[in-house]
């Protein structure tokens, strides 16, 4: 019969009362009546008892020894393996992470390369394994920039930007400590390199993308030497010029030689367009030249021909053919001449003259052109005038010879 029921009553039964555990004092008045709050051990053994029967452990029983053995080691333990149980929980969630798209994992298990982990979710022990999560497609830039010497011994200023990734995640987390740093001195190296096998005036004005290019191989190839895990994607040569305390006389001398191109353009400018107008003209005359040679050929061959027929003319009718040879010669010397001489009289030896350009003057000037034939108006009055002078001359001789 429990304590507390009705006429089960007994001071004896009471926890309270001072025939219980006396480790909590009186609490109550005469007779025990009187409930105050629960012992602490007490409540720590229900909780202890609790706890090994969640973890398949025994109820501690009866009083005396064993009771207050289980309940003096049993709160300790079970407070350890509710936190073990945590730590556990708590540090089996801490080794989950992800890798994005665009980066690799390098995985050292107790300091030692472990494995290179691709994208998606991934769970490694915490405080075994070092998880390294670098992003393999980022371009990442580098700038140089320095004073070095060329080959014919000239001094330049070139700013150069590298442009980089990271192609072997391993490599760049174990292989060297630092890899910017070793590409920072691998870059000098490399651009001085270069450089000093070059001449001044290739840098300064057309050599700069082969120089760029060159200097992109050289220190690709350190970079692998080197085991960085980097990848050189480009490497720009931003400017390229002479020392400050010396540009204005590089830009004199580059001024001067800009002049020197540009006569030298217009030079074979002229040049392009005299020569072939010269060979056209020579050409021509050639044309013209051989034109007239067989011109002159042709005719006289023609000359030719005409006299072998008009000797066989000549041999068939001599009178003939000499009359109208002397009449066609005549006409020939005439015909070029303004000047005509006329015999006024067949029985006499009077010759007049004609002075058909002296003629030609009178004729209005509308009517005559030296381009344009004369109308048949203007050569009636020329004729009218040679008549009325023949028959004046006619008169004038008559007259003097009835004298």
């Amino acid at each position: 019969m429990a304590w507390n029921e009705p006429g089960g009553r007994d001071d004896k039964n009471d926890p309270w009362s001072s025939g219980g555990n006396d480790r909590g004092g009186r609490r109550g008045g005469p007779g025990g009546n009187d409930q105050g709050p629960p012992d602490l051990d007490e409540a720590l053994q229900k909780l202890q008892e609790r706890l090994n029967t969640l973890f398949g452990g025994k109820k501690s029983g009866g009083s005396g020894g064993a009771s207050s053995g289980g309940a003096q080691g049993g709160p300790g333990l079970g407070f350890i393996g509710v936190l073990a149980l945590l730590a556990v929980v708590v540090w089996a969630g801490m080794g989950f992470y992800t890798v994005d798209q665009q980066e690799r994992g390098v995985i050292l298990r107790l300091g030692k390369f472990s494995e290179t982990v691709q994208p998606g979710l991934q769970w490694n022990p915490p405080l075994v394994d070092d998880v390294t999560i670098l992003n393999v497609t980022r371009v990442r830039t580098y700038d140089h920039r320095s004073l070095m010497l060329t080959r014919d011994e000239n001094i330049v200023d070139v700013d150069m930007t590298i442009q980089y990734v990271v192609s072997d995640p391993k490599n760049y987390v174990l292989n060297v400590r630092d890899p910017e740093v070793s590409l920072g001195h691998a870059s000098e190296s490399s651009l001085r390199h270069t450089v000093g096998a070059t001449d001044m005036d290739g840098i300064l004005t057309e050599g700069r993308e082969t120089l760029a290019l060159e200097v992109q191989a050289r220190l690709q190839r350190y970079m692998e030497v080197y085991g960085t895990g980097l990848a050189i994607s480009r490497v720009n040569i931003k400017n390229a010029t002479a020392p400050s305390q010396v540009q204005d006389a590089f830009d004199d001398v580059i001024k001067a030689r800009e002049d020197e191109q540009r006569v030298k353009n217009q030079a074979e400018s002229y040049a392009n367009g005299i020569v072939p107008e010269a060979r056209g003209t020579a050409q021509r005359v050639i044309e013209e030249a051989n034109a007239y040679r067989e011109e002159v050929i042709a005719k006289s061959t023609g000359e030719a021909e005409r006299f072998s027929a008009l000797l066989d003319a000549y041999r068939l009718a001599p009178d003939v053919t000499r009359e109208r040879l002397y009449i066609e010669t005549l006409q020939q010397v005439y015909a070029n001449t303004p000047k005509v001489m006329m015999d006024s009289d067949a029985s006499g030896n009077n010759m007049m003259y004609l002075p058909l350009d002296k003629l030609m003057e009178r004729v209005p000037a509308t009517s005559t052109s030296r381009s344009v034939r004369l109308d048949d108006n203007s050569l009636r009055q020329i004729t009218d005038q040679v008549m009325q002078e023949v028959n004046s001359r006619s008169s004038s001789t008559s007259l003097r010879e009835g004298r």
